[in-house]
């Protein structure tokens, strides 16, 4: 295969900034009145699309916990002096206020109760290390929040609100649910399996309960409400491939549940200077999809991306995606590659600073880059030999889960020590060069080997007839390079597979990167990275059609030529498919999400220095 010259993005600019927008009004928190002069010592006004560049002082305050009528959750907040943010992330998913789409990263229009002359109400917005955060001033004067700082925690008080009742009607597209309420309040979405619960910040009686009768159908099987406290649950039963959109009206205030199968709203938020978030449907002949995608204008933006891994310093193990991205304080993260479920180890190519967290296997597709914004993608091996004894070896795999008859290799990357993968291996331990240990193990997961600094092991598997050119005090001499050669030069590699899209044609092979049938007639949520010719990296999630399951991969390469790339790769998909920004996931709920071996991180320049 003829290798590609690599293409070369400017992945740093400038987005190393602090994002203040001046919020000229008062408001009480916790009993102290706010100065309506932000601790401001000089504004800068961008054009349209464009933050305003402040310089202001250190938060005052911060925290990653917020405590919503005495439910503490988590959601990053800070104080700076006397304005008061919440991330965009957590004022979505636990107060229920939707995010408007913006071209404007200052500006963060939202939906929350809002009269119907009101429109949409626009927020102040800005950014502090990997958070955007919008100021709730607006919020808290025209509903009457009471909000305060305990500590590291938050504390929101809503006024106390009832539902008064609950109407049903059917619609073309589905059944509708609507809530009415005395006053507007929070409320929280958690989807399951042909489940979704919706709890509501506002007390029910048992007698308005009762006057609530469901009509079940073939969409919408059940509804059930209960009650505790100042809290109500509805607890919904769908057919298959329905979700549920819930907004909210005022004049009264109602609280909308629509089931359907095209629940997604389409949005589009510039979240900084070259960082667009965008969730849409993509149509492919009669089918429609729902597509999230995080686009890096790499000719604009100070990023950096990063691979990730679960434990820092081990290369097996699992984490679910939002843990994963608050251990290395990420921005927004996509899962990576492959890992086998059970015993949680790597199955593909992890480069992380030129050390081999794992390496690729079975020649599948991979994506390179560097600090200076070259990005390669391509299908990736490593051709590795060992030579002792006069007599020269291949090493078949380096620090990997997969296992096959022959040599495989282990540095101190894999861990501090290396555990039998199968029964009656033989594990030479080489330092300096030279053999120091030939060990035979016996049952798979039995015996342990620690590799020591500096180290390395060679396991033989089913290859008992090399040992003998191992025995301890002889010179081992390694050779090792990338196959194309040109992925040397990348100190990061993330491999996955197969290779999508390459120089604008579909150039999908999944037989040839050894994928089994069944994956790749498989139909299941996607995850995928492309680059465009304009410079742009777009991290990509597809989920179920409408009214079905996800794409096959073929679909999944046509909707990246959609989406305008002329290179991509997929990664891994399934449950594991996570797209993450500003603290939340933003294509499934965290309950849905698998737990995951490894991700692509983006880092703001200011965390970059954060990572383990």
């Amino acid at each position: 295969m003829s290798v590609r010259e690599p293409r070369s993005f400017h992945l740093k600019s400038s987005l190393k900034y602090f994002v203040l927008l001046l919020c000229v009004c008062g408001f009480v928190l916790g009993g102290a009145q706010i100065d309506s002069q932000p601790a401001l010592t000089q504004v800068i006004t961008a054009s349209i699309g464009r933050l305003a560049l402040v310089k202001a002082a250190e938060p005052t305050a911060i925290g990653r916990q917020l405590r919503v009528n005495g439910r503490l959750v988590n959601g990053e907040w800070q104080k700076r002096r006397d304005l008061i943010g919440i991330s965009d992330g957590a004022l979505a998913t636990q107060l229920g206020v939707n995010l408007g789409s913006t071209g404007t990263p200052a500006q963060q229009p939202v939906v929350w109760f809002n009269s119907t002359n009101q429109g949409l109400l626009t927020l102040p917005a800005w950014h502090y290390e990997n958070t955007r955060y919008v100021d709730i001033a607006p919020l808290v004067r025209q509903h009457g929040w009471q909000v305060k700082s305990q500590g590291s925690v938050l504390d929101i008080t809503l006024p106390a609100s009832q539902i008064m009742a609950v109407r049903q009607g059917r619609q073309t597209w589905g059944n509708r649910l609507v809530l009415d309420l005395s006053r507007a309040t929070a409320w929280q979405v958690s989807p399951a399996a042909n489940s979704i619960t919706v709890t509501v910040d506002a007390a029910m009686d048992e007698g308005a309960i009762a006057n609530f009768k469901p009509a079940s159908d073939n969409s919408l099987k059940s509804v059930t409400v209960s009650s505790s406290g100042a809290r109500t649950t509805l607890t919904l039963t769908v057919a298959d491939y329905l979700q549920a959109r819930v907004w909210s009206l005022a004049e009264p205030a109602r609280l909308v549940i629509d089931i359907r199968p095209d629940a997604l709203e389409p949005r589009e938020i510039l979240w900084a200077d070259g960082v667009q978030f965008q969730q849409r449907y993509v149509a492919l002949n009669s089918q429609r999809f729902p597509v999230y995608t995080l686009s890096l204008d790499a000719n604009q933006s100070n990023f950096s991306l990063l691979p990730l891994w679960a434990f820092p310093n081990q290369a097996p193990g699992i984490k679910p995606p939002a843990d994963l991205a608050s251990q290395w304080q990420t921005a927004a993260l996509i899962n990576g590659g492959f890992f086998n479920r059970n015993n949680q180890l790597p199955l593909g190519a992890l480069r992380y600073n030129n050390r081999w967290i794992s390496g690729p296997i079975l020649g599948r597709g991979a994506i390179g880059w560097d600090n200076q914004g070259k990005v390669l993608m391509d299908r990736l091996t490593l051709a590795a030999t060992v030579t002792a004894s006069n007599q020269t070896y291949t090493v078949d795999t380096l620090n990997s889960g997969y296992v096959k008859a022959g040599i495989a290799r282990y540095t101190e990357n894999w861990g501090s020590q290396y555990t039998s993968l199968i029964d009656n291996e033989v594990v030479v331990t080489i330092q300096n060069n030279q053999v120091v240990q030939r060990r035979t193990l016996g049952t798979a997961g039995q015996d342990t080997v620690s590799i020591p600094q500096g180290s390395y092991l060679l396991v033989l598997r089913s290859f008992n007839s090399a040992a003998s050119a191992f025995p301890p005090g002889i010179t081992v001499t390694l050779n090792q390079q990338s196959q194309p050669s040109s992925f040397d030069q990348f100190p990061h590699v993330l491999g996955a597979g197969p290779l999508l899209v390459a120089n604008g044609q579909l150039v999908l092979d999944a037989q040839r990167e050894a994928f089994s049938r069944n994956f790749i007639e498989g139909r299941a949520s996607r995850s995928a990275i492309g680059t465009t010719p304009n410079g742009q990296i777009k991290l990509v999630t597809i989920q179920g059609r409408v009214g079905g399951r996800g794409p096959t991969l073929l679909e999944a390469a046509r909707i990246l030529q959609r989406l305008g790339c002329t290179d991509a790769l997929n990664l891994d998909g399934g449950s594991s498919s996570s797209l993450y920004l500003s603290g939340r996931l933003i294509n499934r709920h965290p309950r849905t999400a698998a737990r995951i071996n490894n991700a692509l991180g983006v880092f703001t320049q200011s965390s970059t220095t954060n990572s383990p």
